[in-house]
């Protein structure tokens, strides 16, 4: 049964909360005034559409169905989820939330965009405060998984787990904030950080680009897979942070800092921050840097994602979410009829696939049939775990036919029927799909080793009984067309 949210105030925030449920397969009811909200909201799902895909190596589900509504009350009735997102006023939020309330499923999550507020505060006056809760989210919101889960005393337990629960089935990190603190966890970072910038530019000690050279040229790569005291505990050297605590720590007395001290927003200061700005970005457009931004974000977060660390190793519990969802986590004996070929692959080419003539490129085909494969080996038995006792398949040959293009976003399926599978062969064939169209197919060719002798040997009996199922009933189908074919033959 499909899920609803209801997103109420459609601006950057509220477009970056709907494409994460709707990309997500729930569907997605908006609530706001502002007459362009849904050319704002379209903008946003565009680029998510582009981007989001291209976290995890699996399809993401079926895309729910977005709808605008007039008023809070059509939009939030029967919403299991309610995101506000409008303006940092207390008094609007107080207004919102009571319409909210007036309307919506006892039952319903109603967390709040704030980056500012405590949760009591937004409770104050509510008539049911057990439902409200902070859950501020991180933009692009569609990409960032962070969302700091902020509940008050008054906050209802089980609302917090329900909402820790779905935002895990989004792919993301729910962060719950112990105590009520102002502008919650890391915003207080990025606020301490953000006065030094003011000081160091006010001071003509650092322009603007050179600021954000020294983060992104330096420690904000490190914060971005190892965050802030495993970084300083790697620089204590072996003995950790201990030695760092004790080299560093008497600086912390040093008066190097002004975080006391705000300097005053002249408009001197504002015109001087805002040029240097523009000379520094103003070459592109904010479209074109929003662009490059998530292309960036999904890049360094896959490459996380290969070492299973940080915000990767997040995306790799999600897609084994999106895996059991699909039913790409199932082995043969679970699957009661296998006399078609089995789909091995179900994903989203992502960006980083695509090369120069803006299409798949040769290696990610390859890539690709290598993931059906490996998944079709994890199907007969031939897993991780198998591997580690000291066996596994070593492909011998290969051949690849490239039949049609495939693109940036399109879901590409691969479905696998096995030749031959015997004593320790195996052949495998390959097709690569869109829809209906056929991309590509694949040829493998397989011997099973001993990874002690790197020498032929017999599997498992289990996995010779997994093989030898799925290769008899797959005798029954038709010999594929290009199955076997040299270099360059073509029907």
């Amino acid at each position: 049964m499909t899920k609803t949210a209801a997103i109420v105030g459609g601006g950057v925030i509220g477009g970056g909360w709907a494409a994460r449920f709707l990309l997500n397969g729930w569907d997605v009811r908006v609530f706001d005034p502002d007459p362009e909200a849904q050319r704002k909201m379209d903008e946003a799902l565009t680029n998510a559409r582009r981007a989001m895909p291209g976290l995890v190596d699996v399809a993401m589900p079926a895309e729910g169905v977005m709808s605008f509504h007039t008023t809070i009350e059509e939009a939030v009735t029967g919403a299991e989820w309610i995101q506000e997102s409008v303006p940092e006023r207390l008094d609007i939020k107080h207004k919102t939330l009571a319409e909210i309330q007036a309307a919506c499923l006892a039952s319903a999550v109603i967390g709040s965009s704030t980056s500012g507020f405590k949760p009591s505060e937004l409770q104050d006056g509510a008539a049911n405060p057990g439902q409200i809760m902070v859950c501020h989210p991180f933009n692009p919101v569609y990409l960032m998984p962070l969302i700091e889960v902020v509940p008050s005393p008054s906050t209802n337990a089980a609302h917090v787990t329900k909402a820790k629960e779905t935002l895990t089935s989004l792919g993301m990190y729910p962060l719950q904030v112990r105590k009520e603190i102002d502008a919650h966890i890391a915003d207080r970072f990025l606020e301490a950080v953000w006065r030094e910038a003011l000081w160091l530019v006010k001071d003509g000690v650092a322009t603007t680009e050179e600021i954000d050279n020294a983060i992104r040229y330096g420690f904000g790569i490190r914060w971005a897979q190892m965050g802030l005291f495993d970084t300083y505990r790697t620089a204590g050297g072996e003995a950790g942070m201990r030695h760092f605590m004790a080299q560093f720590g008497p600086a912390l007395k040093w008066p190097w800092t002004k975080l006391m001290d705000v300097p005053e927003f002249t408009d001197e200061l504002v015109d001087l921050i805002a040029g240097q700005s523009d000379a520094q970005s103003g070459h592109m457009s904010i479209a074109d840097m929003l662009r490059i931004r998530d292309n960036n974000l999904v890049a360094m977060m896959r490459a996380l994602k290969a070492q299973d660390f940080g915000a990767g190793a997040l995306m790799n519990a999600h897609e084994q979410h999106l895996r059991a969802q699909i039913g790409l986590d199932a082995r043969v004996a679970d699957i009661a009829d296998v006399s078609q070929p089995l789909v091995t692959v179900r994903r989203t080419v992502p960006l980083d696939w695509t090369d120069y003539n803006g299409h798949m490129n040769e290696a990610k085909y390859l890539q690709a049939f290598g993931d059906a494969t490996d998944r079709f080996m994890e199907m007969i038995g031939c897993d991780a775990a198998y591997i580690a006792t000291g066996g596994s398949y070593f492909t011998a040959e290969t051949h690849i036919r490239h039949v049609d293009e495939a693109h940036a976003g399109a879901v590409i399926e691969v479905r696998t029927q096995v030749l031959m599978g015997q004593g320790k062969k195996m052949h495998l064939w390959h097709e690569m799909y869109e829809a209906d169209r056929l991309l590509a197919t694949g040829e493998h060719f397989l011997l099973h080793v001993s990874l002690a002798s790197r020498k032929p040997c017999d599997p498992s009996a289990e996995i010779v009984s997994a093989l030898e199922r799925v290769a008899v009933a797959h005798a029954a189908l038709p010999n594929p067309e290009g199955a076997g074919r040299a270099v360059g033959q073509r029907p």
